[in-house]
């Protein structure tokens, strides 16, 4: 796979990476449950929570590439792109942009 020299020209790949329903679902499950641990360990001063953040993060993600899209996540190509990708589809998913 070639390199990409922006995030606009990667994100439709990253689109096209997410085409099962479900595997968005799952990110978007995943992506959810980030932003409620980081908002408990904030909140309550328990920073000891964080390390669930990557687990619910990538382990929902991977489980929908891997049981729903049966591809490989582009986090392994693309790290930073991707984490970027799952934030803006999320948005997207919020607005009703992309199907949920």
């Amino acid at each position: 796979m070639s390199g990409y020299s922006s995030f606009a020209e990667f994100y439709p790949f990253y689109l096209g990476e997410h085409g099962n329903r479900r595997c968005r679902r799952m990110h978007f499950i995943g992506s959810s449950l980030v932003i409620a641990v980081v908002v408990l360990a904030v909140s309550s001063g328990q920073w000891r929570w964080l390390w669930l953040v990557p687990l619910c993060g990538y382990g929902f993600a991977w489980i929908g590439h891997y049981v729903f899209e049966k591809n490989r996540p582009a986090t392994f190509r693309h790290p930073l792109y991707s984490l970027a990708g799952d934030w803006v589809m999320y948005a997207q998913m919020l607005r009703g942009k992309i199907p949920f």
